[in-house]
């Protein structure tokens, strides 16, 4: 039986996730407590959940400094539910630098409606977390401050990169960017996150990348060599093609394999306009979303890669690309910047 404990200070969001975890098959629920002091007395009678469930602000101890703390001891999958995430905040990236492996975004108010309408959402996330590899991230520091100060000096792209992340993309991205090198091939990146929490993550990101110039997409964006484009959450990003340019278009429409932004959507509009001329990753994720996208770029002459199982925090979305052949290799997250550096 997977054993499950929440750590919240609100009385209502741990009676939500009690019915929900009742719920589900193979799980339940070890303990609840209201802030992380407690809930470490209550370790010594119950012993270590196989899972927690962590708001960060708390009275006695915000959950970032437990966060820690733990990973210390035995990482264990965390999945942070905070309203903080909505806002877009430091602490929430910093929870996913620090093994977090996943994140809900937690409503002030209607907080029975939020547990009965996102039920099944909220049960895979669980079901994806208590599989997951963590992996804690040490503190990052940019070997040089980040070189690129005139983007409007960089060149469009003549190919084009496209990346899909989901559980585990965080640490897997920073990995990227830090190896990235001068002017290396424009890339275009969807990973799953909620609205108003991806442009906190692209400034994050551009602050550590010492030759990458990362920012959150705007419709008609360009893509350009030494520049990493990531979709907004909430929204699809696609990638399109005028003349010997290409730009990125932002398109509200429906969820896709239940995300949004998705990665099948930026791979087949990937496909379709830069064919032999583009490049796939598909990294960490829980679920089938890039894999038939990846296939489709595939097909089209695009080389293309999936993260392996050993590097993966989650081999969910690149194991699916590898069994519907949609792949030509797979690489360890630390090869995925060298393999983009070399293209020519």
């Amino acid at each position: 039986m997977i054993k499950i404990m929440v750590i919240d200070d609100s009385m209502a969001v741990r009676r939500g996730f009690s019915k929900l975890i009742s719920k589900i098959s193979g799980v339940e629920l070890l303990a609840e407590a209201s802030n992380p002091i407690d809930a470490f007395e209550i370790f010594k009678k119950v012993g270590l959940p196989d899972l927690f469930i962590l708001d960060i602000e708390m009275p006695k101890m915000d959950g970032i400094t437990f966060l820690r703390k733990i990973s210390e001891q035995k990482p264990i999958p965390v999945i942070i539910c905070s309203t903080l995430v909505a806002e877009g905040s430091d602490a929430a990236i910093d929870a996913l630098r620090y093994g977090a492996v996943d994140i809900i975004e937690k409503p002030k108010v209607n907080l029975e409606s939020f547990f009965l309408d996102y039920q099944d959402e909220l049960g895979e996330k669980i079901k994806s977390a208590i599989g997951a590899h963590v992996r804690v991230a040490k503190s990052i520091e940019s070997p040089i401050k980040n070189s690129v100060k005139d983007i409007d000096a960089l060149r469009e792209s003549k190919k084009i990169v496209a990346i899909g992340s989901s559980t585990g993309g965080v640490q897997a991205l920073e990995k990227i960017v830090l190896g990235l090198k001068k002017n290396h091939t424009g890339i275009v990146v969807t990973q799953h996150m909620p609205q108003g929490f991806t442009a906190s993550f692209a400034k994050r990101l551009n602050q550590i990348a010492p030759y990458c110039y990362v920012k959150e997409a705007q419709n008609d964006d360009i893509v350009k060599d030494g520049q990493m484009l990531i979709a907004p959450g909430g929204i699809h990003m696609e990638v399109y093609k005028i003349g010997n340019v290409y730009k990125v278009h932002l398109r509200d429409f429906p969820k896709v394999h239940s995300h949004k932004p998705s990665v099948t959507v930026l791979f087949k509009s990937v496909a379709k306009s830069a064919m032999s001329s583009a490049y796939g990753y598909l990294l960490t994720g829980m679920g089938s979303d890039g894999a038939m996208g990846l296939k489709m770029m595939h097909e089209a002459g695009a080389k293309t890669f999936a993260e392996s199982e050993k590097s993966a925090v989650v081999y969910g979305m690149p194991r699916i690309a590898k069994e519907i052949g949609a792949i030509d290799m797979e690489l360890e997250i630390n090869q995925v910047a060298e393999n983009i550096n070399e293209i020519i």
